[in-house]
C-alpha cells in the first residue's frame, strides 16, 4: 500500500495524517482551506470518502468524523478512509447554510464541480471535487435539516446497482432510499459522473441540537459509516442491514398560508400513511384555522419543519412517495 496524499496531508501505510486542501486567501490574509483527515490502511483496497458540513448549519457529520477518526485503526484498515469534517468552513463559522460573504454562489451543494476561476464558493467546490474525483472510490455526503428542519434517517442516491449496494450498507435504521439525487451540482453528482457510487444521507437538524440529541445523531451517522467499512471488508467485523428497504421519491410539502404551523399529535417519522391524512393545520394569531396540510399520496414523513412560525410557500414537510421495496 503506497502513501496516500490528499491536499497537504500524506499518510504512510498504517497511519493517519491531518492536512488541508488549499483554496485561496481571504481579505484579512487568512487562508481558505478545507480540513482533511486521511487514514491509510496497510493493504490495498478502496477509498471511502466522507464529507460533512457542505451546509454550515448541519454539523452532525463533523462530530461523526471525529469519532470515525478515533475509532478506525489504520493498522487494521484495508484501503483508505478520507474524512472532511468541515467542507464549507466560512458557512460553518457563521452557522449558516452557505457562506454569507458569497451571495453569488451561496449554496455549495448546487454548484459542483465548481470553477477554478469562478466565485469564491465555486473555487472551493472546484478544489474539493478535483481531489474527490481522483482519490475516492465511494463518497458519503452527510446532511441534516439544519436550522430549518429535522430529518430522520434517509438516503438519496441513483438507481445504479453499485450505489444501491452502498446505500444498503449503511445498516440498520437506514431503510428509506429515495431517488431524488440531484443530477448535477453536488459532490455525489461529481462521483456519479465519474462512474463511482455516492450517497447523500440525512439525519438531524434544529430540534435535535441539544447535547444528547446531537450526539445521538452523530453516533448513528458514525455507526452507519463503520457498517459500510465492514460491508466492503475494509475493517474487521460483521455488518448488519435493515430488514427491508423502501424506495420512492421526495415531495416537499409547502405552506398554503402564513401563520402558526401546528402538527397533528402523534405524527411519527417513516410510518406508512394513507393519501389525504391530516399532517398539520396552519392557524392565525387568534387560533382560527387558515389551511390544512395533508398527505398527497400514500407514503411516509421523513422530515418536518422546526419553526412553528410559517409563511406561504415555506417548506413544512418532507414526504416520501413510495414505489415499493428494494
Amino acid at each position: 500500500m503506497p502513501p496516500l496524499t490528499v491536499g497537504t496531508a500524506t499518510a504512510a501505510p498504517g497511519t493517519r495524517a491531518r492536512g488541508v486542501i488549499p483554496v485561496t486567501n481571504l481579505p484579512g490574509g487568512r487562508p481558505l482551506e478545507i480540513p482533511v483527515i486521511v487514514l491509510n490502511g496497510i493493504e490495498d483496497g478502496p477509498c471511502l470518502w466522507v464529507d460533512a458540513v457542505i451546509h454550515g448549519d448541519e454539523p452532525e457529520g463533523t462530530l461523526a468524523c471525529h469519532w470515525l477518526a478515533a475509532e478506525v485503526d489504520p493498522s487494521t484498515l484495508r484501503g483508505s478512509l478520507v474524512l472532511v469534517p468541515v467542507l464549507n468552513v466560512p458557512a460553518f463559522e457563521a452557522a449558516q447554510r452557505g457562506n454569507p460573504l458569497d451571495t453569488f454562489s451561496y449554496d455549495l451543494n448546487r454548484i459542483y464541480p465548481g470553477r477554478a476561476d469562478g466565485y469564491l464558493t465555486e473555487r472551493l467546490a472546484h478544489a474539493h471535487s478535483r481531489w474527490l474525483r481522483e482519490v475516492a472510490s465511494f463518497e458519503i455526503s452527510i446532511h441534516s435539516g439544519g436550522a430549518h428542519s429535522y430529518l430522520s434517517e434517509t438516503i438519496f442516491t441513483t438507481t445504479d446497482p453499485a450505489a444501491i449496494e452502498l446505500a444498503k450498507a449503511m445498516g440498520k435504521g437506514w431503510s428509506l432510499i429515495l431517488k431524488n439525487i440531484r443530477p448535477s451540482g453536488s459532490p455525489p453528482a461529481v462521483m456519479h459522473e465519474a462512474g463511482k457510487p455516492a450517497l447523500t444521507v440525512e439525519l438531524g437538524g434544529r430540534p435535535a441540537t441539544s447535547p444528547q440529541d446531537f450526539q445521538r445523531c452523530a453516533r448513528i451517522l458514525a455507526d452507519g459509516v463503520l457498517n459500510v467499512l465492514r460491508h466492503y471488508q475494509m475493517i474487521p467485523g460483521t455488518p448488519t442491514y435493515a430488514e427491508k428497504w423502501y424506495t420512492g421519491f421526495q415531495h416537499a410539502l409547502l405552506a398554503p398560508a402564513s401563520g402558526l404551523f401546528v402538527a397533528e399529535p402523534g405524527l411519527a417519522y417513516q410510518r406508512l400513511m394513507p393519501a389525504g391524512a391530516l399532517l398539520a393545520r396552519i392557524v392565525d394569531v387568534y387560533g382560527d384555522v387558515l389551511a390544512e396540510l395533508r398527505t398527497p399520496v400514500e407514503g411516509m414523513i421523513f422530515g418536518l419543519r422546526a419553526l412553528p412560525t410559517v409563511q406561504t410557500g415555506d417548506w413544512c414537510c418532507f414526504y416520501a412517495q413510495l414505489e415499493g421495496e428494494l
